[in-house]
């Protein structure tokens, strides 16, 4: 069987997005975001909120290659970046911190700094 990746528009636009930002700017955080994203969507990561609040300090960007879901609360004022949210997560994040999607943080943090991968 041939592995044909995503088939979703977007993730491969973003995915080859990150590689083509990796190779100009010489950042392998974008690289292996995009490598984590070109899994099977089965082994793609889902992160509850607790795990993000907990493994994170106030003011840094939690990066979830993955999926979002919404278990737990938020106690720091954090910007959380990931493929997917649930829409109960989101409220939740908007609510104490910003959700934005990973196009968005690579827009606004081409370089990659003080983003710490969670999942």
């Amino acid at each position: 069987m041939n592995r044909t990746g995503p088939t979703n528009e977007h993730l491969q636009q973003l995915i080859m997005e990150l590689r083509e930002l990796s190779r100009e700017k010489n950042v392998l955080l974008w690289k292996r975001i995009a490598d984590d994203l070109e899994r099977p969507s089965r082994n793609r990561r889902s992160v509850n909120i607790y795990k993000i609040d907990q493994y994170t300090r106030d003011g840094e960007i939690a990066l979830v290659p993955g999926k979002v879901l919404s278990v737990g609360s938020l106690t720091k004022k954090l910007t959380v970046a990931a493929f997917q949210f649930s829409q109960e997560a989101r409220e939740k994040i908007n609510g104490m911190g910003k959700a934005i999607t990973i196009h968005e943080l690579v827009r606004e943090n081409p370089a990659g700094k003080n983003v710490r991968i969670i999942g």
